[in-house]
C-alpha cells in the first residue's frame, strides 16, 4: 500500500512539475515547432472602421489560416511628401493603436498567430517604391516621421507578442537613397520589440535589399509574372514559377534566411498571371478559374520548398458573408472557387 501510495504521489509530482514547465516555455516551443515543422498560412487582414467580432474570424479559422496580417496604415500627400499621417480620429478603427490590439488580441485567442505590417498610403494610390524627397531636410523629416510611426506600433506588437513585425512595404527609392536610416531603424526596432522581423520586398526588389542580415525572414511581396495566357493552367502557373524559384533559392541561401511572401495572390481576372500586382479598375473581365488555377500552381511549386516559410494571402476582408463572389474580379479569394483551393492547401501545409 505505501509503494502504490509512493508511486501515485511521484506520479502527480511528476505531470505537476512537467507540466508547469511547459506552460512556461509555451512561446519557445510553439516558435520551435512551427521553425521545423509548419508554414506560415496567412491571410492579409483588411482593416475596417469596425471591432473584430468572433462570427469575422470563423471563416479564418474555416480556411486553416494560422496567421494574420494586421496593416494600420500611415498616409502622405504625394511621394514627395516628408510627413506621415497615422493613428488619425479620421482613420478606420482597425488603423488605430487601439483597434490594432483589439484585432491582436481576438486573433490570438483563436490560435492564430499575427503579423503586423505597418505600411504607408500615398494619397491618389501612387506607388510607395517612388517615394522620394527632393531636400536633405524632407529626407531627415520623412525619417523622423516615419520612425515614429513604426516604433510606435512596434512598441504595441511587443505589448500584444505578436510574433512578426514587418519593418517597411514596398519603399525602394527611400532605401536606395538611404541605407544606413534603415540599419539603424532595425536596431531601434529591435530595443522595443523582441519578436521575428521582416521586410515587404517587391518582386522586383527584393534581391537589393543591403540589410537582410539584420533581420529575421526575407519578406518578398511575390507577385512575379508567371502565365501570358487568358486562363493559365495549373500546370503552365507550376512551370511559370520555376525561374523565380531558382532566384528566391539562391538568396534563401546566400542570406541564410527564409523566405516569406509578405503578400501573394492573383486576382480573378483574364492573364491573371501575366502581371499579378495589377489592381487597375480597366480590368474588368471575371475569370474564376484563372485565379483558382493560378493559387493552385503557386501551391504545388513553393509551398513544400524547404527555404520557404509561408506566406499572407492577399487579401482578406473581416465582412465575409458581404464580399468576394461571381460578380467580383478582385484578389480576395472569399466566396470564390480560390476559397476552397486555399482551404485544401493549408491542410497540407
Amino acid at each position: 500500500m505505501i509503494v502504490l501510495y509512493r508511486f501515485v504521489v511521484c506520479s502527480f509530482l511528476f505531470f505537476f512539475i512537467t507540466g508547469c514547465a511547459q506552460n512556461k516555455d509555451t512561446s519557445k516551443v510553439k516558435v520551435l515547432k512551427e521553425g521545423k515543422n509548419l508554414k506560415i498560412n496567412g491571410v492579409s487582414l483588411v482593416a475596417s472602421g469596425d471591432t473584430l467580432l468572433q462570427q469575422n474570424v470563423m471563416p479564418l479559422k474555416e480556411i486553416g489560416a494560422n496567421y494574420a496580417t494586421i496593416m494600420p496604415f500611415g498616409f502622405i500627400k504625394s511621394i514627395d511628401h516628408p510627413e506621415i499621417f497615422y493613428n488619425q480620429p479620421w482613420q478606420w478603427f482597425g488603423e488605430s493603436m487601439e483597434g490594432v490590439g483589439q484585432y491582436i488580441r481576438l486573433l490570438h485567442k483563436n490560435k492564430i498567430n499575427v503579423m503586423m505590417k505597418p505600411q504607408i498610403w500615398v494619397s491618389k494610390g501612387e506607388f510607395t517604391g517612388l517615394v522620394e524627397m527632393a531636400s536633405e531636410a524632407d529626407w531627415l523629416q520623412l525619417e523622423d516621421t516615419y520612425r515614429n510611426f513604426i516604433l510606435d506600433f512596434a512598441k504595441v506588437a511587443e505589448e500584444e507578442k505578436v510574433e512578426i513585425f514587418c519593418i517597411g512595404t514596398e519603399l525602394e527609392k527611400f532605401i536606395e537613397h538611404r541605407p544606413e536610416y534603415w540599419r539603424d531603424l532595425i536596431a531601434e526596432v529591435k530595443k522595443v520589440y523582441r519578436g521575428k522581423l521582416t521586410y515587404a520586398a517587391n518582386w522586383d526588389e527584393y534581391k537589393r535589399i543591403p540589410f537582410w542580415d539584420a533581420l529575421d525572414y526575407i519578406g518578398v511581396d511575390a507577385y512575379f509574372p508567371v502565365s501570358e495566357n487568358q486562363t493559365p493552367t495549373v500546370a503552365e502557373t507550376k512551370a511559370g514559377w520555376e525561374r523565380w524559384k531558382a532566384e528566391l533559392k539562391t538568396i534563401s541561401e546566400k542570406e541564410n534566411k527564409k523566405i516569406l511572401f509578405a503578400e501573394y495572390g492573383y486576382r480573378s481576372v483574364d492573364f491573371s498571371g501575366k502581371e499579378p500586382w495589377k489592381s487597375d479598375r480597366g480590368m474588368n473581365s471575371i475569370n474564376m478559374e484563372a485565379q483558382a488555377n493560378s493559387l493552385e500552381g503557386l501551391y504545388q511549386s513553393v509551398w513544400k520548398e524547404d527555404w520557404f516559410a509561408g506566406g499572407f494571402l492577399w487579401k482578406w476582408f473581416i465582412a465575409h458573408e458581404r464580399v468576394g463572389g461571381e460578380n467580383d474580379n478582385q484578389f480576395t479569394p472569399q466566396n470564390k472557387p480560390a476559397e476552397a483551393v486555399v482551404k485544401m492547401y493549408n491542410s497540407k501545409n
